[in-house]
C-alpha cells in the first residue's frame, strides 16, 4: 500500500502530524512513521488537560520492533485524546490520519504550524529526495 501524505496536514522531523482543525489541532504519527515502527502494541497518553510543549516527547508508541517517543508537534492543552487508540493501538496501523489520531491539543501558539513542513517537503524527506 503506498504511503499518504494528507496535504491539510503539517509534519514535524520526529514523523508527528498537526493538522488545523478551527481552533484545535488534531495530532498523530504519519503512515511513514507507522509503517517503519510495523505491529503497534502499546500507545501511551497524556491526560486531558495535560499542557505538552512543541519539540517535547508527550507519550510513546510501542510496536514488536521498537518504542518511540512521541514529540508534540505543537505546544498547547490536550483537549481529548483518543481513547480507541489506548485500548486497540492496532488501529494505528489501519488509519493513521483518520481514526487513528492520538490528541485533540488546543494550540497556545497556532503560527508553531508553520514552522512544519507542508506534505511536498515531508514526503521528500521520508522518500529520500
Amino acid at each position: 500500500m503506498p504511503l499518504s501524505f494528507p496535504d491539510d496536514c503539517r509534519y514535524a522531523d520526529s514523523h508527528e502530524f498537526a493538522r488545523a482543525e478551527g481552533d484545535l489541532v488534531r495530532v498523530g504519527i504519519s503512515a511513514y512513521a507507522v509503517d517503519q515502527l510495523g505491529d503497534i502494541v502499546f500507545v501511551d497518553l497524556p491526560e486531558v488537560g495535560a499542557a505538552i510543549s512543541q519539540g517535547s516527547g508527550f507519550g510513546t508508541v510501542e510496536s514488536v520492533k521498537a518504542v518511540e517517543e512521541l514529540v508534540a508537534p505543537v505546544s498547547g492543552v490536550v483537549e481529548a485524546r483518543n481513547e480507541a487508540m489506548l485500548s486497540s493501538p492496532e488501529e494505528l496501523q489501519n488509519d493513521p490520519y483518520g481514526e487513528g489520531w492520538l490528541l485533540l491539543v488546543r494550540a497556545a501558539d497556532p503560527s508553531e504550524l508553520e514552522g512544519l513542513m507542508d506534505a511536498g517537503t515531508y514526503r521528500a524527506k521520508v522518500e529520500g529526495a
